[in-house]
């Protein structure tokens, strides 16, 4: 029998997670990326998790992912998510797969290794390189970092010319490339650049097409398609799973933009019209008609060409004659999002009433009626003169009560200064005990080796320390807010008298004074006008910073 050797039955001693080596681990995948194998999301953690294996000594405070994000800029929802918390003190070490996963931009990638991770003491590991900048022999290997990020760099441009080279090959050769596939259609099962007929969605777009054909305008058509409760493109997707983001619903009603931008579209043809935007300094922008690339008959249609012909006509008819149409310009709104129906939420629409004799008079109304379904909202209508002459008492007697509490409470030199002195005196007993529980904690290491204390003593009042320290720095913080809710209190209060004084001199709004003083108008039927101010708020908020200072 063989003799086991001895190395087997001798166990290497395993180090403890050290609590403070908190690590961020950093997965990035690109949309380039997706179809590569060694940069999956599964395979970028099970590398750093082998490697998590041979270091245990680091713990792991989270996992961040960026999926299907570019690396040529930092504008992604996990890194920034990733900076905030090591700002915030929870993260000091960030693990990455390689230096390509952080990101593929050479400057801003060596700002943050050779720059910020080094300001706020962040440990920085890319395992696949071997480097680790708490490794003392290293050094030399950073010099290869900037090398490595143009590398990475001219590796992104590279592969985002030959998308782009690809994407123009298949727009030309007549394959769909949009994400997502347009109201009517679907994307084959075994081809998604090939759009087929969706049979729950394209009569809709059938009948709009008639109806259109048949005179009725884009308002008109709108009414109909909500009247008869149907999704729109964007809650249908949802429903489909085509749209997974909630953010990206609508209201849940069709609005004319939808059905002109519908009834506008060749792909109902059987044509793909493709290319209409561009991506400049990751911003998408229009490309220009010179930009698009046309291919007949590249899926079934779902009108007919005469028709759709009709309908351009129509519309451009219609457009024509609105052109035509003398226009008066509109007077500037400057309740323009302030006002809404106090029945239906909807904001209300402001709409000129011409007149021969006499000046134009404004209005503000509520479209759900007309718009959405009829009955859907009793309805709301007020003139605009009506409306300002109300919304001026309103605004002047909310101004006179909170310019009344600020006068009470902080405007009064003596008041000031007194609050003033209070929170200093705060301030300065509370760095005061900082700076003892700090030498306390310096001392703590010196006790513990001369024998003094014991290590389970050394741990629990090091413990007790920083909790207290922690509490204090969040004390002072407190405190220094404070003192600035006294600076922002007094300034609001001459800010606001001012604009009383304004007011009352001409009964006159402006744009400027809407948009700082008021948040919200709500109109009822009856035409009672409720508004919410946002000096109130501001107010309340700085009365909650300064009684958490008085309490402490």
């Amino acid at each position: 029998m063989a003799r086991k050797s001895r190395k087997e039955n001798v166990s290497a001693p395993v180090p403890e997670a050290n609590e403070n080596c908190r690590a961020a681990i950093y997965i990035r995948l690109s949309v380039e990326d997706k179809h590569t194998r060694s940069v999956s999301i599964e395979t970028q953690q099970l590398i750093i998790a082998q490697y998590l294996e041979r270091n245990p000594e680091i713990s792991v405070y989270h996992t961040y992912i960026d999926n299907g994000a570019t690396g040529t800029n930092f504008q992604r929802p996990g890194f920034q998510q990733m900076l905030s918390d090591i700002e915030a003190g929870f993260v000091n070490c960030v693990i990455v797969k390689d230096l390509s996963r952080l990101g593929r931009n050479t400057i801003d990638t060596g700002y943050y290794i050779e720059t910020w991770f080094p300001q706020r003491d962040v440990r920085f590991i890319a395992v696949n390189e071997n480097y680790d900048t708490a490794d003392p022999d290293d050094t030399a290997y950073g010099i290869l970092i900037p090398l490595r990020n143009m590398i990475n760099e001219a590796y992104a441009l590279d592969i985002a010319r030959k998308i782009k080279a690809s994407q123009r090959q298949m727009m030309k050769d007549g394959k769909y490339i949009g994400g997502r596939t347009p109201y009517g259609y679907l994307k084959a099962k075994d081809d998604c650049h090939q759009l087929v007929v969706d049979p729950a969605t394209a009569p809709v777009v059938r009948q709009m097409f008639q109806w259109a054909y048949e005179g009725a305008g884009l308002n008109t058509i709108v009414l109909r398609l909500n009247e008869a409760g149907i999704m729109t493109p964007s809650h249908y997707k949802f429903s489909i799973g085509e749209i997974c983001n909630e953010k990206q619903l609508g209201s849940g009603k069709w609005q004319t933009f939808t059905v002109k931008k519908i009834l506008r579209s060749e792909i109902y043809t059987g044509d793909l019209v493709q290319g209409h935007t561009t991506i400049i300094d990751h911003k998408q922008v229009p490309a220009g008609p010179e930009n698009l690339t046309v291919v007949r008959d590249t899926h079934e249609a779902i009108v007919s060409r005469e028709l759709f012909d009709t309908v351009q006509k129509k519309l451009d008819e219609t457009a024509k004659e609105n052109k035509s149409r003398k226009a008066t310009p509109y007077t500037a709104n400057i309740l323009k999002g302030k006002v809404f129906c106090a029945c239906c939420g909807r904001g209300l629409h402001r709409q000129r009433c011409q007149r021969k004799k006499t000046a134009d008079r404004y209005v503000f109304h509520c479209l759900t009626n007309s718009r959405i379904a009829h009955g859907a909202c009793p309805g709301v209508f007020i003139y605009e003169e009506a409306l300002m002459e109300t919304l001026t008492g309103i605004i002047l007697d909310n101004l006179d009560a909170v310019l009344g509490k600020y006068a009470l409470c902080l405007e009064a030199p003596a008041t000031q200064r007194e609050a003033r002195e209070e929170l200093g005196q705060k301030i300065v007993c509370k760095k005061q005990e900082q700076a003892r529980l700090r030498d306390r904690a310096r001392s703590l290491y010196e006790s513990l080796t001369l024998g003094e204390i014991d290590k389970d003593d050394y741990f629990s009042l090091r413990e007790r320390y920083d909790s207290r320290l922690a509490q204090i720095t969040e004390d002072l913080q407190q405190l220094e807010k404070g003192l600035a809710a006294i600076d922002a209190q007094i300034k609001e209060a001459q800010k606001l008298r001012r604009d009383a004084e304004s007011i009352r001199k001409d009964r006159a709004l402006t744009a400027e004074l809407i948009d700082r003083l008021i948040e919200r108008i709500t109109v009822t039927p009856e035409k009672q006008i409720t508004v919410q101010m946002k000096f109130r708020s501001e107010y309340d908020s700085y009365g909650e910073v300064l009684e958490k200072c008085r309490a402490m």
